[in-house]
This record gives C-alpha cells, sequence and structure tokens, in this order.
C-alpha cells in the first residue's frame, strides 16, 4: 500500500510540476521577447507618460499593445498584476517531487556504492547543501561583479566555472541519474530565489516609492532585469537535466558529468539565439545564427562522441554434457515453458552473489536487447565493464522497478531480480 500511495504522489506532483514550469517558462520567455522586441513609441502622449517602448501584437483574434515605462509609471492602478507564484509554485512541487523520488528513497536512487559508499543521511544532507552553497556562490558573485564594467561576461564565465564543478563533484559523489536531476535542482533553486530574494523585493520598494511619492531609484529595477535575464539562460539547462532521467545513456556514461556540461552549455548557447533574435530583426545586434550555430555543434560533437564502441562479443560457453538420463519423460509435456529461456540459478542463501550468476541472468533475459546485434537505448550489458557502467540503471530499472525487461519479455524471475539486487548491493563487484 505505501508504495502504492508514493505512486500516486510522484504523479500527481509531477503533473502540478510541469504546470507551473509552464506557466513560469511561458511568462519569461514572453518578457524576453517582449523586452527584445519593442520599440521607441511614436505617440507623444505615451512620450510623456515616461514610455520607452510599445509592442503591437495581434493573438487569438484580438490585437494588443502592451508599453514599458522607462522607469515608473506616473500613477499605479489598483488591480497590479505580479508574477510569482509560477517560480514558487514550481520550485515548492518540484522540491516535494525530488524529496519523494530520491531523498525518500536515498539508499535506492541517491546512492551508487560503487562512486561512494556512505549512510542516506550523510547523502540527502550533501544533495540539500548543493542547493544552498550553490545559491549563495552565485548570489555572491552577481553581488560582487554584476554592477562593474563588463559586470555581465564576468558573472557569465564564472557562473559557467561554478556549475561545471558542480556538476563534476554530483556526478562523482552521487548516482549518475540523481547528480543530472541534483544539478537542475541547484540551478532551478538559484532561479526561483533570484525572483524571492531579488527581483519582487525590488518591485516592492518600487511600488512602496511610488506611491508614497518618493523619487524611484532605477537600480531596482536594473538588479531584478539582470537576475531575470539570468533565469531565461538557465532554462534551457534546467530542463534537460530534468528529462535526462528518462535516459539512461546519458547519466551512465563514464565521463557523466562532461556529458551534462556539453548538454547545458548547448542549451545556453541556443537559448542565447532566441534571446537575441528579436533585436537582429530590428537591427539593434547582430546575427546571432553563430551561437545557434555552436549549440548544435556542441550536441552532434556529443553524440559522435557517446555513440557505443564495438565491443566483442564474449566467446560462446561450451555446453556441459548432460548428465546421466533418467526415466523418458512424457513426449510432449509442455512446448509452451520451451519458448522462454529457463530461469537461471540463483546464488547460494547467505552468500555474496557471484557476477557469473548475474552474467547467466543479463545473457538470458537482456542480450535481446542490450548485446552485440542491438544496443536500446546505448545501453550494452555483455561485458563485464559495461555492466559495471551501467549496474545502477540496472539495478533500478530490473530490481526496484522492475521496469525491465519490457513487459517482461523475456520472464525475468524474482528469484534473478533479487540476485542482481543482492550483487548490486555487495558493490557490483565484476573480474
Amino acid at each position: 500500500m505505501e508504495n502504492y500511495l508514493l505512486d500516486w504522489a510522484n504523479l500527481l506532483l509531477r503533473w502540478v510540476h510541469v504546470i507551473t514550469a509552464i506557466a513560469w517558462v511561458g511568462s519569461s520567455f514572453y518578457f524576453v521577447f517582449l523586452d527584445s522586441s519593442l520599440t521607441p513609441p511614436e505617440d507623444e502622449d505615451l512620450k510623456k507618460q515616461g514610455v520607452s517602448g510599445e509592442l503591437w501584437a495581434v493573438h487569438g483574434g484580438g490585437f494588443y499593445h502592451p508599453v514599458k515605462f522607462a522607469v515608473s509609471p506616473p500613477e499605479l492602478p489598483k488591480h497590479l498584476h505580479w508574477f510569482y507564484w509560477e517560480s514558487y509554485s514550481t520550485w515548492l512541487s518540484g522540491f516535494a517531487l525530488f524529496t519523494l523520488s530520491y531523498l525518500w528513497s536515498a539508499g535506492t536512487y541517491l546512492i551508487d556504492k560503487s562512486r561512494m559508499d556512505w549512510a542516506p543521511p550523510a547523502a540527502i544532507g550533501a544533495a540539500l547543501a548543493f542547493l544552498v552553497v550553490f545559491w549563495l556562490l552565485y548570489d555572491g558573485i552577481c553581488r560582487i561583479f554584476g554592477q562593474k564594467k563588463n559586470g555581465d561576461a564576468i558573472v557569465g564565465g564564472l557562473v559557467l566555472v561554478l556549475v561545471c564543478i558542480a556538476s563534476w563533484l554530483a556526478c562523482h559523489l552521487f548516482a549518475g541519474r540523481a547528480a543530472f536531476l541534483l544539478v537542475g535542482a541547484m540551478i532551478a533553486t538559484s532561479m526561483s530565489a533570484n525572483v524571492f530574494f531579488w527581483i519582487i523585493p525590488g518591485q516592492r520598494t518600487v511600488v512602496r516609492q511610488i506611491r508614497t511619492g518618493q523619487n524611484v531609484d532605477p537600480i531596482h529595477g536594473k538588479r531584478g532585469k539582470q537576475r531575470s535575464v539570468h533565469n531565461t539562460y538557465f532554462t534551457l539547462p534546467v530542463i534537460f537535466a530534468m528529462l535526462s532521467n528518462h535516459y539512461s545513456f546519458t547519466w551512465s556514461h563514464p565521463q557523466n558529468w562532461l556529458v551534462l556540461i556539453i548538454m547545458m552549455f548547448a542549451g545556453a548557447a541556443i537559448r542565447q539565439f532566441f534571446v537575441m533574435r528579436h533585436g537582429y530583426k530590428l537591427g539593434r545586434n547582430p546575427n546571432p545564427l553563430p551561437y545557434a550555430l555552436v549549440g548544435v555543434v556542441a550536441l552532434v560533437g556529443a553524440i559522435v562522441w557517446m555513440r557505443p564502441a564495438p565491443v566483442p562479443a564474449p566467446a560462446p560457453v561450451a555446453a556441459a554434457k548432460p548428465a546421466a538420463v533418467a526415466a523418458p519423460a512424457a513426449s510432449s509435456a509442455s512446448t509452451a515453458s520451451q519458448a522462454a529461456p529457463a530461469p537461471a540459478a540463483p546464488a547460494a542463501a547467505g552468500g555474496g552473489s557471484d557476477f557469473a550468476a548475474v552474467q547467466t541472468v543479463l545473457e538470458q533475459r537482456c542480450y535481446l536487447c542490450h548485446g552485440a546485434q542491438v544496443q536500446m537505448k546505448n545501453m550494452r550489458l555483455d561485458s563485464p565493464a559495461l555492466v559495471k557502467q551501467h549496474a545502477q540503471a540496472v539495478y533500478q530499472q530490473a530490481v526496484v522497478q522492475k521496469l525491465m525487461p519490457m513487459n517482461n519479455a523475456t520472464q525475468m524471475t524474482d528469484a534473478e531480480r533479487a540476485l542482481i539486487g543482492r550483487w548490486f548491493q555487495d558493490g557490483a563487484k565484476v573480474p
């Protein structure tokens, strides 16, 4: 019953998280587009009101005319719409989902004993520290360098280095799948913290200054805009990290930290193209196509670099001579039972699981889709080194979730799953 309720909680939280993320990312993308597409107003009345840019648009059968004030409008309306619940709801639902999926079962999903054999409380504490420490370092970089000359370039370079270091650490401390999700959650936490600690407080200060008749300090708008721009570059890397858990060939790669960095860099470069393309149409900046090409080259390079290397198929094992034949069995006892491979013999109870027995299970149940002829999802299991590389994925998908073999087409037994589980818990040792 507990697993059933956890599955429902996981489903509903994931649903809410995706919905709120769509709302947050959608509004963020729209306002980046809006800022990039504004043109100086032509109407004299708008100029007198302090309007610095306007846009005419058509959507859904109607015409829209949004305007932006240089610092603040002459007066505020009674109803002012705020954009912050999208961010907070996305983070809260995402953190709850991360807790339920990874922290709740840290021994299974967060810890990979072949990388770091530590107790679940220590692993959970380290994972949470990633969220907090990254935000503090990123925020410190923005505070120190954000307002200096060429500050945006300095901040961008230092944050890139920071993300690379965090990715390397996460992939060496945690299970690959959890590491990718953790880096995504780490960056997403800083995105939401930007809204909570900088963007919304700055906007509240400006609103208070307008309503009390004070002079509006433009620094609040500049800081909020800077953090908002950072968020839009973070978006595509975070989305990749969140989607990666479905593609084990990324996070189970021997250099998975480098895979993560390349993919996030490609996402940021492609996002830069979309940010600048509207300004390019208005003649404000050069053609941003090189950024898109850099992102595409990075993606193609990753595809070529990560292609499965040819591995010699294991030498066939000589069949043992049959024992003395007993009394003849019935001629056609069960033809259907011959369709699936016979169950592999489990290791003796009480002892550590022998890799030879595990390899026999994999040969009978997994080679059909992950052997020399076919490598579904770029996963191959027909050599000890490759089994070691994909041990975490095999354990999670065949033992914990029982998702593999797909639809149990090769009829893996519970005893065989338990055998793989014992082998993994013993350290996933291979010859």
